[in-house]
């Protein structure tokens, strides 16, 4: 009698990603997650790219974030897309000035614990951005098309305009 055959999952490919920080002009690409496991140096570098652009401070972004981004790039069809990064984590006093400024953001934004960020792509329309990351039915998804960005976030599954 034969041997049964393992099956074996297909081999996924290294999960990478491209971004420019609009902010501070930094530009990174890394692989930060192969197969299901995230690479700790990678995440240290993603932490410091997107610390707190006004205050230095870092947070530690929340790995399920950068699945996402990374989906919905490939979902977009090109895994080698680099984003434009508006925002990511958010300091507690940046986020109090922003709020005291008028700009709109939540008291207890998201931002505040590296679980979301603000993105576009520099030839796509962010309307094809928003409707990819709600199409993957996980987390926040807020769309500004008189800003040119589209927010995403680790809470809970929720869509809305501004």
């Amino acid at each position: 009698m034969a041997a049964p055959v393992l099956a074996k999952r297909p081999a996924e490919r290294p999960r990478a990603l491209s971004l420019h920080h609009m902010h501070t002009d930094e530009r990174i690409s890394v692989v930060y997650r192969e197969g299901d496991h995230y690479k700790r140096s990678a995440l240290q570098q993603l932490n410091f790219f997107l610390r707190d652009f006004r205050t230095g401070d870092t947070m530690p972004m929340d790995p399920q974030l950068l699945d996402i981004l990374y989906d919905v790039k490939a979902s977009l069809g090109d895994t080698e897309a680099r984003y434009e990064i508006l925002s990511a984590y958010r300091s507690p006093k940046t986020n109090a000035m922003l709020r005291a400024e008028g700009h709109g953001v939540a008291r207890n934004s998201m931002h505040l614990y590296g679980q979301a960020i603000d993105i576009r792509f520099p030839d796509l329309a962010p309307s094809h951005i928003r409707d990819a990351a709600v199409a993957l039915g996980r987390g926040g998804v807020g769309y500004y098309p008189s800003s040119n960005f589209v927010h995403v976030d680790t809470g809970n599954v929720r869509v809305w305009k501004s």
